[in-house]
């Protein structure tokens, strides 16, 4: 899994800089550092949001490194270490992961390879061992290559099936010509077609050593006993003689001008520019003036407020040594992209002669070390943090960016502007969208084989393994939080976190447009979350943005909106939440605009690959006539009025179905109080509208296929209707038994499909279940000849799922992974806002996932082979193919 960049913005951690509630000063977490012997850098940073650890390990190695001919030899790499080690093979390490029930997995950038785990915080040292094995140890057998190169090509073939990716990569290999950084981390099907065992063999045996690593442990465990765990295992490992990286030696760049088709909805104008990377002396100059041409109170953005983009965006891409960013704007389908780009070079043109206003550096500041707190509300986040800056930045630690941000000058920010927005040296591209045809009615995949299934068996483990991970144990509830009822019904959640000194809000209005769209007004919901964007009644846009910088809040109103802030600005980030949700200025300029802007918007997006896809899949498994089906045109949007919008929001926006929800450095009665003053008085118009859709009975199973001309590879997704809800008594046995089917790395399909088959990259199955309705879904990548057979054992392996138990160790790991899971979600904020509010949404007690642990550990066999006997229908899967054009 290679990852092209990293996201924009500034990933580190703050708290050291920050002010908690009450201008109390606060801690820096708990960090422990340690270099063994071997030369393995190991760093400990204590978080105690969730009884859980991430674990991220560091090859200072990656894609520049590949010898001449073989630029995905590090990602080939990346995947064989899943493949086994000496002391545990692939069977194990597979077993074993499931156990954990966390997440794991892996990313090859140019520089750095990264395997990354998150588990229970118990089980630490089972995770240590598992790096520690594979460190010195990898297998790395030509017959498991053969098996893995099939699954790496369909990731080839999935990333080179986007325009984007496309893009991007053609991108960077013009800006950095003659240098390693010309190939992404990916590869090609070519360079692996020639790829052996053998090559892994030499490049692992140069680089994989403890002397070119960084361990990153976050999360809830003694720093102290951490070191010591980590220098048992790895202490032993030796330490290698590491030869030099190839050297950067930067060429001019040529402006040019590129054309790519595309399957967006939209075109796209980009202008692209080489900028310093992450090790470089200006790298905080320049996310400064990143963040400042893209402020949504920068003239780039203007151009979508006046109407001359659909949409805009400066994307600014370091990397280690270098870096590039991208300018860019969206125009309609059809549209012709000169007057945009013009439009675009004239705002970059005055950036690069004038600088930007020195208020926009202040804010952009501001902005980047107050984000520096929020890293430590997610513990995989804060593992990525450290490893960002070690790894990658070369820092000694993630705070050692906040004192570069705060020497950035405006002069500074101007001269970096000066010397990278150089018009003679901007690679200009053109995206323009093609029509695909529309989607075909399939015949069926024909030409089905009969493949015997892989028999399921135990797996012996190490004992280390079996003692730690052979009990199933019902996990301890996480804290409860505080819930109260506002008079006026809106229902408050509170959860007081003490891990940073932040505060974050997310909110939920209970709607169903498809129900509470008037007749013929399709597309004024999406207006009016559109319009709360422009201003409100005591601000208009440009002083309400200004009014979150001066605070360094992050906010987005609408049905669903959110607030992130430091816990000292809490009550006037939430009076300025409230104003947007609760005073909308909706001006009548800003509404011809946006109407303008979705109607074309919507018209190449309804002809769009992706849109019909999903189109596609909704029509073969509801009924003609279902609201849910109802969609907006570019018709219907034009006949809107202004009225219309205000109607819509005074009918929808509505206390009474509004949950909030508060996780952060604040208590429940402070809380309260803040959320009462400011959103109190708002008053629900009419009685309480039903806004729940109405159950939909099974389907009958259709094939299509949607032409993608672009893609190289086929989408497929087979999908079917169930009539059950979020209520039904046999959800978990459904649910427990997919894990088991598609739950991961170990389940059925992904065996069957990815490991033996070599057929996928991924694959993924899911249940979805709604207050009054539920889908049932199987969706993979794969080139056009291999669906047929993938389809083919995919089905087979649901059949399988109806007419035999599951084996009692199958059913033992799923428990386990399931059961260890659920303690994951309390591991960032976001995750325990969100869960607060997807089971308030669906009518269920917070303490819902207690309950499921109960019905978990309690399922047998039986439960799940009833259970998906009962209520799947293989013969009923619809099937939805996107991908190049097939003859019928």
């Amino acid at each position: 899994m290679p990852r092209f960049s990293r996201s924009f913005g500034l990933v580190a951690l703050c708290a050291l800089a920050c002010a908690g509630a009450a201008g109390a000063a606060r801690a820096a977490p708990e960090v422990v550092r340690a270099t063994l012997t071997n030369g393995l850098r190991v760093v400990v940073i204590h978080d105690a949001l969730a009884p859980v650890v991430t674990t991220e390990v560091n090859y200072l190695a990656g894609s520049n490194d590949a010898p001449p001919g073989f630029p995905g030899t590090a990602h080939a790499l990346e995947h064989m270490m899943f493949r086994g080690s000496t002391g545990l093979n692939k069977d194990q390490l597979a077993e074993i992961a499931a156990l954990l029930g966390g997440a794991y997995n892996a990313d090859t950038t140019e520089t750095v390879t990264q395997y990354f785990y998150t588990a229970p915080a118990k089980d630490l040292d089972v995770v240590l061992r598992i790096e520690a094995l594979r460190m010195n140890g990898a297998t790395l057998a030509e017959a498991d290559w053969d098996k893995e190169r099939g699954a790496i090509e369909q990731e080839v073939s999935r990333d080179m099936s986007s325009p984007v990716y496309k893009y991007l990569s053609e991108l960077q290999a013009t800006m950095f010509a003659g240098t390693p950084y010309a190939h992404d981390a990916l590869g090609t099907r070519a360079s692996f077609d020639k790829t052996n065992a053998a090559l892994l063999r030499k490049f692992y045996a140069t680089w994989y050593a403890p002397n070119n690593a960084i361990l990153v442990i976050a999360g809830d465990v003694d720093p102290e006993q951490a070191i010591a765990d980590a220098r048992k295992r790895f202490g032993a490992l030796p330490r290698k003689n590491l030869p030099a990286h190839a050297p950067i030696d930067l060429r001019p760049v040529k402006a040019e001008t590129l054309h790519y088709p595309t399957d967006l909805p939209i075109g796209l104008a980009t202008i692209a520019m080489r900028m310093p990377g992450m090790r470089d002396k200006d790298y905080a100059a320049a996310t400064v003036l990143a963040d400042a041409i893209g402020s949504e109170r920068a003239k780039l953005f203007g151009l979508v407020v006046d109407g001359q983009a659909l949409t805009t965006q400066f994307s600014y891409q370091p990397k280690a040594k270098v870096g590039f960013a991208v300018a860019v704007g969206g125009f309609p389908k059809g549209g012709d992209p000169k007057p945009l780009l013009a439009d675009m070079r004239a705002v970059l043109r005055e950036v690069a002669e004038h600088g930007v206003p020195d208020d926009l550096v202040a804010a952009a500041k501001r902005q980047e070390i107050a984000q520096l707190a929020f890293q430590a509300d997610d513990i995989s986040g804060l593992a990525e943090t450290w490893s960002q800056a070690l790894a990658f930045q070369g820092l000694s630690s993630p705070n050692a960016m906040i004192e570069q941000f705060k020497a950035v000058t405006p002069a500074d920010v101007a001269r970096v502007a000066r010397e990278v927005l150089n018009q003679n040296a901007e690679v200009t591209a053109i995206l323009t969208p093609e029509d695909q045809g529309k989607p075909i009615a399939g015949k069926g995949f024909g030409g089905a084989e009969s493949f015997a299934v892989t028999p399921s068996q135990k797996v012996p483990l190490p004992d280390w393994a079996t003692a730690a991970l052979a009990r199933l144990e019902i996990p301890a509830p996480g804290p409860a939080p505080v819930v109260s009822v506002l008079p006026n019904g809106l229902r408050l959640i509170v959860r007081q976190t003490d891990v940073s000194p932040t505060v974050s809000v997310y909110g939920e209005i209970r709607q169903e447009a498809s129900l509470e769209t008037p007749k013929g007004e399709n597309g004024v919901g999406a207006m009016v979350d559109q319009l709360l964007d422009y201003g409100t009644k005591q601000h208009d846009r440009l002083a309400f943005q200004k009014a979150l910088d001066d605070i360094a809040a992050q906010e987005q109103a609408g049905s669903s909106f959110e607030l992130k802030v430091l816990a000292k600005a809490f009550k006037p980030g939430m009076a300025l939440l409230a104003e947007n949700e609760l005073q909308p200025a909706f001006p009548a300029r800003a509404f011809a605009v946006v109407q303008r802007q979705m109607a074309q918007n919507l018209a190449g997006l309804l002809q769009s690959p992706e849109y019909r896809f999903h189109r596609a899949i909704a029509q073969s498994i509801l009924p003609a006539g279902d609201p849910s089906l109802r969609q907006a045109t570019p018709e219907s949007v034009m006949h809107l009025t202004l009225d219309d919008v205000r109607h819509y929001w005074a009918k929808t926006y509505r206390p009474d179905l509004t949950t909030i929800v508060v996780v952060g450095d604040v208590t429940p009665a402070e809380a309260r109080a803040v959320v009462e003053q400011d959103f109190g008085g708002w008053k629900a118009e009419g009685p309480k509208p039903d806004v729940t859709l109405p159950p939909v009975p099974p389907n009958n199973a259709r094939d299509s296929h949607v032409p993608d001309a672009s893609a190289v590879q086929d989408t497929v997704v087979l999908a079917e209707s169930l009539p059950l809800n979020a209520h039904s008594p046999d959800r978990y046995a459904l649910l427990l038994g997919d894990t088991i089917l598609g739950g991961g790395f170990s389940s059925h399909l992904y065996r069957d499909l990815r490991v033996h088959g070599g057929l996928v990259y991924s694959i993924d199955s899911n249940f979805d279940f709604g207050r009054s309705r539920a889908a049932y879904s199987v969706s993979f990548g794969a080139d056009p000849d291999k669906v047929a057979q993938a389809v083919t054992m995919a089905v087979r392996d649901i059949k399988q799922m109806q007419t035999a138990p599951v084996g009692t160790d199958e059913l033992h790991m799923a428990k386990a992974e399931v059961l260890r899971q659920l303690p994951m979600t309390r591991a960032s904020v976001d995750g325990l806002a969100g869960e607060d509010l997807h089971l308030t949404m669906l009518d269920l007690p917070l303490d819902q996932a207690q309950i499921a642990a109960k019905d978990y550990y309690a399922m047998s066999a039986g439960d799940i082979e009833h259970a998906f006997a009962h209520w799947v229908r293989p013969a009923d899967l619809s099937r939805v193919v996107k991908g190049p054009a097939v003859t019928q």
